[in-house]
């Protein structure tokens, strides 16, 4: 069977054309996306579960929105850069390492969107990364745009001067295309407070500006209070939200969270003060099931003070069991939370959470449940809340701490925690009342790409072809 874009129309002979299948235009973007950016999986499956979401808008506007190349517009990068990020380890031995910075949209405000410091990291998850951003931005209504950047770089195992040293190379070139009003990073994978000091310090000698230029500062120059705890807290204060909608109460739910980082960390925290029972948590090399539930001082002793594996939790508590590889989501649970990375919670999980009960899932990590699995939890009808508004929160407390940064002023940790309740509240509101305007009803996966894309499309249309 032969497909044809909409473009090959013009160039068809009735007589000789038997049978094709014209692509729709959402279709037809998906396929240009594919081909036009190889090797690129999980861009592809960004793109493509945002346009699938939004095939019911997209085409009740179809002719209004191909004839201006919205969708092409949209999922294009406004420019990307590539770069080469040499340094010297403790050894003497030079290292090059690829950066990466993806400024995709700047249609509601500058640039906004993390930098990750990863092995794994190649312009391909950059690019789905910042694709996200540009919707998950948008949820927040506050003035930002969508971008993402980071390098291949691992932290892991590094002395501080060994990631000082990267840091300062790192931003040596990236100087040149970020600003306050224009495209502000933060952190995110490998990119905590001693990173972000360090890539501050490098841009302000070299710029001779001190200005906002990036987020996740430490709060002597310019940080804010609550936003270490900002992603991990909105992700509650969202799943909150939607379990209260769905006549649910959180309290004493049996809650499985994966990831050991900042977002896990936090989630646990604020899901034992909203009543939950956290019984598990995980790194790269394995995963914790403790029966009476994490001990997040512990935690954060082992995770963020002692840079140390799970393996140490377990020899400190003995509640606790540890087992090597992958397994948290076999445990029996109410709600789970992936807060680690891309596409950790398969189709395989999916089927395991399902058949034990689960109520719930809500990512704290970016695109971290695959697509099959995905619409598995929603064919069984478990609330699903999808990263881009879950996970909200961190980028929102960023915006916030532009603002402060903008007005030279420091709010308190209680101030800048009730603004984040709000807006994760906020965000969940808009999310179902979308999906419930386009007859989606509980598909918070639509109502959330729906959303975020209806602001961005009307200000991408006033400002014209740009």
């Amino acid at each position: 069977m032969k497909f044809l874009k909409f473009n090959d129309i013009k160039k068809i002979n009735p007589d000789i054309f038997y049978g094709g299948i014209f692509l729709s235009y959402v279709d037809e973007v998906i396929e240009t996306i594919i081909e036009q950016n190889p090797a690129e999986p999980e861009f592809h499956q960004a793109v493509r579960e945002v346009m699938e979401s939004l095939r019911v808008v997209i085409e009740a506007n179809e002719e209004e929105y191909r004839k201006n190349a919205l969708l092409e517009r949209l999922s294009n990068p406004e420019r990307q850069f590539k770069f080469r990020v040499p340094w010297v380890d403790d050894d003497g031995q030079v290292q090059v390492n690829t950066g990466y910075r993806v400024q995709f949209n700047s249609a509601i405000g500058p640039y906004k969107g993390g930098l990750r410091f990863h092995p794994s990291v190649n312009l391909g998850i950059i690019k789905f990364l910042g694709f996200e951003q540009i919707f998950k931005n948008s949820l927040t209504g506050l003035p930002i745009g969508g971008g993402k950047g980071g390098s291949d770089f691992d932290p892991k195992g590094k002395s501080d001067r060994e990631v000082m040293a990267f840091c300062q190379s790192f931003m040596t070139e990236l100087c040149k295309y970020i600003g306050a009003d224009t495209d502000v990073p933060a952190g995110d994978i490998g990119v905590g407070a001693r990173e972000v000091g360090f890539l501050f310090g490098q841009y302000k000698r070299i710029r001779g500006l001190y200005e906002g230029v990036l987020t996740g500062k430490g709060l002597t120059f310019g940080g804010s209070l609550a936003r270490t705890e900002a992603t991990g807290y909105g992700l509650l204060y969202f799943t909150n939200a939607m379990l209260k909608a769905n006549d649910i109460d959180i309290a004493g739910k049996t809650i499985v969270v994966s990831g050991a980082g900042n977002v896990a960390i936090y989630a646990i925290e604020k899901a034992q003060q909203l009543g939950g029972n956290v019984v598990s948590c995980s790194d790269s090399s394995g995963w914790i099931y403790d029966s009476e539930g994490i001990d997040v001082e512990l935690l954060k002793e082992i995770k963020e003070v002692r840079r140390e594996r799970l393996t140490a939790y377990a020899e400190a508590r003995e509640s606790a069991e540890y087992h090597e590889g992958k397994g948290v989501w076999t445990i029996k649970c109410d709600i789970a939370l992936p807060c680690a990375t891309q596409n950790e919670l398969l189709l395989e999980d999916a089927k395991i959470l399902v058949e034990n009960g689960v109520t719930a899932v809500a990512e704290g990590a970016n695109m971290p449940t695959t697509i099959e699995a995905t619409e598995y939890l929603q064919e069984n009808d478990v609330l699903f809340a999808p990263g881009k508004a879950s996970n909200a929160g961190g980028v929102a407390t960023s915006a916030l701490e532009m603002s402060q940064n903008s007005q030279r002023l420091s709010w308190t940790f209680e101030e800048v925690d009730a603004k984040l309740q709000g807006i994760m509240e906020d965000i969940f509101a808009n999310t179902a009342e979308a999906a419930a305007e386009y007859g989606m009803d509980k598909n918070y996966v639509a109502g959330a790409n729906i959303a975020g894309f209806k602001k961005v499309v009307e200000a991408m249309n006033a400002q014209g072809i740009v």
